[in-house]
């Protein structure tokens, strides 16, 4: 399927490992020209090396702590002096942070929400102007559905969700007069980088004997019986970034094989 958008410009936080760099490889494919950002440059460059691979598009890595106002302000200036847009953006930087009430605490509060709500928002307002001007532009906020109905020792990352949801559903009615279609995903287990650092550590401590055992026992509360690939969720984002999708705005889909409890 042609998705229509050969030759836009696109921004992909978190876009060394994971969901954000597979998404980034799709989008490449596409003949998207690729800005992917993540706080170490190292990462960046090994990534670029492997989607320049097979990109139709440019692809280039630009270090940004996108929790930081400035340092958004700056990276994101690099690319429009660059390029002179940014047609799509995907606010993917973030990282599992799953604990109880009782362990909660200001600081641990304090990271998330300046992580994945205030990075969400200092990357959507380095965008949308231009966004506005050019009446096209397309935004997926990375999220999860324990945003929608949080389950035991789900925090902060339950609470930073639903902000991230909320403003989702928020930006859509402000931004769908311009064009600028605003939508998020609810990332279920998928083989990120994150969930293989975990399997990982869960092999060091013994809990089980195999990355693959650890992946199986992730997916018994799944319908599917089985985890996700990073490269499925790349799918589902860079066809929301495309003309394909042009009366899809507002919405929250669930990429979970099923496990969420609600809609």
């Amino acid at each position: 399927m042609d998705l229509g958008i050969t030759d836009r410009v696109a921004v992909v936080t978190g876009g060394s490992e994971g969901i954000g760099k597979a998404v980034a490889y799709i989008l490449a494919e596409e003949g998207v020209n690729v800005i992917i950002m993540a706080r170490t440059q190292s990462k960046l460059d090994a990534a670029v090396a492997g989607i320049g691979s097979t990109a139709v598009g440019s692809i280039e890595g630009i270090s940004c702590d996108v929790s930081d106002g400035d340092a958004v302000a700056e990276a994101f200036g690099q690319v429009l002096a660059k390029w002179g847009k940014i047609d799509i953006l995907v606010n993917n930087a973030g990282h599992g942070n799953a604990n109880t009430f009782d362990v909660l605490d200001e600081d641990m509060l304090d990271e998330d929400l300046q992580l994945k709500v205030y990075g969400g928002m200092f990357c959507s307002k380095a965008v949308l102007p231009g966004m506005r001007a050019q009446k096209w532009g397309r935004i997926i906020n990375i999220t999860t559905a324990a945003g929608k109905a949080a389950g035991y020792s789900t925090l902060p990352t339950a609470m930073s969700r639903a902000a991230g949801i909320a403003m989702t559903k928020s930006m859509s009615k402000e931004y769908g007069v311009d064009n600028i279609l605003v939508n998020t995903v609810c990332i279920g287990s998928i083989r990120s980088a994150q969930n293989l650092r975990k399997a990982e550590e869960a092999v060091a401590a013994g809990e089980v004997a195999t990355i693959e055992e650890y992946y199986i026992e992730r997916c018994k509360t799944v319908p599917v019986l089985r985890v996700g690939e990073a490269r499925e969720a790349g799918d589902l984002i860079a066809f929301l970034s495309s003309e394909r999708a042009s009366y899809i705005s507002g919405t929250a889909i669930n990429m979970d094989g099923g496990a969420a409890p609600v809609v």
